[in-house]
Formats: structure tokens, C-alpha cells, sequence
């Protein structure tokens, strides 16, 4: 499957553990390059799905300079979003309370933006799944945060961990993408490039 990408040097721009997981997963050949210092911020003038897309684009326009020919970049960003308010990876063990707390009875989404980028073109997507938790007690998100420390995560959880388990009570939409990748949507438009 994907023949068609077997003339492109395939590049994960990601340290997530669980993007090289879910990538690994379509049966790609894949190596993982990382720019450092990548200023992540955006416009305040961008809401919901604009945010994460602007982002992976931002990441793609980092690794330019450096491509070569037949360099194929994948880069992605996922982001929580909740009442307005963008989750990101939590500072500390009270923001993540505070996140949890937000969530805690609540439907979110969480949105992955995507490029896939060449020295001749880029292809850019946005993601959405609706998450809903069950109400979590206090013991719960302390038990959740002391044991699994979700500080990298957007959102300060991870639906593949113990949060997930007991606390996610309905999904719509893709559950990899909630992973942080949205693979089956990637899959599609991987196929698509000639």
C-alpha cells in the first residue's frame, strides 16, 4: 500500500511517542527529524480548527530551508478545545487539575492540524473529535495526575491511559486522532499525492 509514496524520504517532524506509534501503524517507512524551538504561538484572531492547521504549517515552514528533493514532511499539532478556551500541555500539577475540572461532565473537542509538505506543494487538514468525560472526582484527576503526570499532554490526558478507561464516556470521531494523529484521514491523503 501507498506505492505511490516510495520515491519520497518520508519525515516525521514529532517527538510524540504516540504519533511515531500511529504513523508506524499504516506500514510506513519513516525517519524522525526534530527542529528545535519552533515558536508555536498563533494569531488571536484564529479560533477552533484554524489554530492547530496554522500551527502544523508553522512547524512544516521551519524544515524548508533544510529539504531535499524528495523529502516528504509530516507534521502535525493537537490542541483541546473546551468552551472557547484552547488546552494546551499543562504547566503544572494545578493547571492540570484545573484542565480535568474544565472537562470533568463536559464534551470537548480535540482538533489535530496536519501538513504534508514537499519543496513543491503542501497539503494542510484539520481533524475534529468530540470527546464527552463522565464527572471525575477530586480523587480521581489526583489519582489520574500523581500516577500517569500528563504534562505533555494537550488537555492534561491522554485517552489511551487510565483517564481514558474510566472517565471518556462517548467519542465522535476519530480515536486516533484524539491520540494526537489522525491516521485514517492521513492514510486517504497520503494516497492522493501523485
Amino acid at each position: 500500500m501507498l506505492d505511490n509514496l516510495k520515491k519520497y524520504n518520508i519525515i516525521l517532524a514529532s517527538n510524540s511517542p504516540r504519533r511515531r506509534e500511529l504513523l508506524s501503524g499504516l506500514g510506513i517507512n519513516y525517519e524522525v527529524k526534530l527542529i528545535k524551538g519552533v515558536d508555536e504561538s498563533y494569531p488571536p484572531h484564529l479560533k477552533g480548527s484554524e489554530i492547530p492547521e496554522f500551527i502544523s504549517r508553522i512547524k512544516a515552514a521551519s524544515y524548508r530551508p533544510f529539504m531535499a528533493e524528495n523529502d516528504l514532511v509530516i507534521t502535525a499539532d493537537t490542541i483541546v478545545y473546551a468552551n472557547g478556551e484552547v488546552l494546551g500541555k499543562p504547566k503544572d500539577r494545578e493547571d492540570a487539575v484545573r484542565m480535568l475540572k474544565i472537562l470533568s461532565g463536559h464534551t470537548h473537542q480535540v482538533m489535530t492540524g496536519v501538513s504534508i509538505t514537499t519543496r513543491e506543494f503542501q497539503k494542510s487538514f484539520c481533524s475534529v473529535s468530540d470527546v464527552t468525560f463522565d464527572t471525575l472526582t477530586d480523587e480521581e484527576m489526583d489519582f489520574y495526575i500523581d500516577n500517569y503526570k500528563p504534562y505533555d499532554k494537550a488537555g492534561a490526558y491522554g485517552i489511551q491511559e487510565w483517564i481514558g478507561f474510566i472517565g471518556v464516556s462517548g467519542i465522535h470521531g476519530s480515536y486516533f486522532n484524539v491520540m494526537g494523529l489522525p491516521v485514517q484521514r492521513l492514510y486517504k491523503e497520503l494516497k492522493e499525492i501523485i
